[in-house]
């Protein structure tokens, strides 16, 4: 029984090396209405689109909510266009996944460069 739950810290250790890594950004985003929908007025359903359009409303239009932090990392177009693949390999819990999508949050975006790949952790301020 002890040589089971060791493996599962060792495990669990493990996991969270591989993924830790040096933090390039961290800003704050208010997640406002608008940042739900997209550039042709449709409604954006996942997390990760609507955290991009905010930063393309940030940088791109100049549609800026108070409370919005600035970050050099998404001022380029590329990095943007990135911004879903690097959430979807950050973490993000389920509950922060939904008040995204149903509300307008203010989140904190953290861009790591990892041992094995950039990701972006994202949480919601309190």
């Amino acid at each position: 029984m002890k040589k089971n739950f060791l493996t599962l810290i060792v495990i669990g250790l493990l996991a969270g090396a591989a993924h830790a890594g040096d933090a390039v950004e961290t800003y704050t985003a208010v997640l406002s209405e608008r940042d739900h929908f997209n550039s042709q007025g449709e409604r954006l359903t996942s997390p990760a689109a609507i955290i991009r359009q905010d930063r393309a409303n940030f940088h791109k239009f100049g549609k800026r909510d108070p409370g919005d932090e600035s970050d050099g990392y998404f001022s380029s177009v590329k990095n943007r266009e990135a911004l879903e693949y690097l959430i979807e390999r950050g973490t993000m819990s389920s509950a922060v996944r939904r008040v995204i999508v149903n509300g307008t949050p203010v989140v904190i975006v953290s861009v790591f460069h990892g041992s094995s790949g950039d990701y972006a952790d994202v949480t919601v301020a309190e």
